[in-house]
């Protein structure tokens, strides 16, 4: 049985104070709240904050993005060694990091196999753009995304790997795909996964949806049988609506 997960990414979002205004309300809502894994991917400034402030909790903390390279001279950029002091997870391949930082799926192959080389649980991200799939390429471009961003992982190291199957064109526009939609692609990827290592390996990891998810939609998705969980962005920053997509599952 594949456990639930819910990644909030506030993206580039709250100040300290912010958060910790946050993180008051948000872990009495779910301090009841056991069969859901609940991770919280806040901008690199506060994740000694979130990690000191779940101590104890059944809340965990994520990165929301890595570098490929231990140490060096890489200015601005986080090694995998030094995020793992705080984190659990890291966010991997985010639409937004291809889409303003011209991110290949050959740089994101090598972040995932850094990361998980540090004993890092990797969420990697993947998914169509509008034109993609309005030209009926959906398939074509995640196939080719996990097949390169999972190029020498080995099976072992897949079961520290969640897939989050995000479509481009529903990520902060409102725009969401319908559950069907959702499903049929989670089916197509957990094959995927299948081929490309084995059933159990298929059966075993989790693929979560992201695009505009919010209280209003998230029980829907959710519902459908190959989605293990979600990616809300906007909708994680509110503790309240984070805590109904949550409870949605719960």
């Amino acid at each position: 049985m594949r456990q639930k997960i819910v990644v909030g990414n506030w993206k580039m979002n709250k100040t300290y104070k912010e958060a910790v205004s946050f993180m008051q309300d948000f872990k009495l809502f779910v301090r009841d709240i056991n069969n859901v894994e609940m991770v919280i991917a806040p901008p690199y400034t506060l994740l000694n904050y979130l990690k000191n402030e779940v101590n104890g909790t059944n809340i965990k903390v994520a990165a929301q993005d890595v570098f490929y390279e231990e140490k060096g001279a890489f200015t601005g950029e986080i090694s995998p060694k030094m995020v793992k002091d705080f984190a659990e997870y890291v966010i991997i391949g985010h639409s937004e990091r291809k889409k303003y930082f011209g991110e290949t799926n050959q740089i994101i192959n090598k972040k995932i196999k850094a990361a998980l080389q540090t004993g890092l649980k990797v969420i990697f991200c993947l998914g169509e753009s509008f034109e993609e799939r309005n030209q009926g390429n959906t398939k074509t471009v995640v196939e080719t995304q996990l097949r390169e961003g999972l190029a020498n992982i080995t099976i072992v190291e897949m079961g520290s790997v969640v897939i989050a199957y995000e479509p481009v064109w529903a990520i902060g526009t409102g725009n969401t795909a319908t559950p069907e939609q959702a499903e049929e692609i989670h089916i197509f990827l957990r094959q995927l996964v299948k081929d490309l290592y084995n059933e159990e390996t298929s059966l075993n990891i989790r693929i979560i949806y992201g695009g505009s998810v919010n209280p209003n939609n998230a029980t829907n998705i959710l519902k459908m049988p190959n989605i293990d969980g979600c990616l809300p962005g906007g909708s994680s920053l509110d503790p309240g609506s984070l805590t109904h997509i949550i409870k949605s599952f719960s």
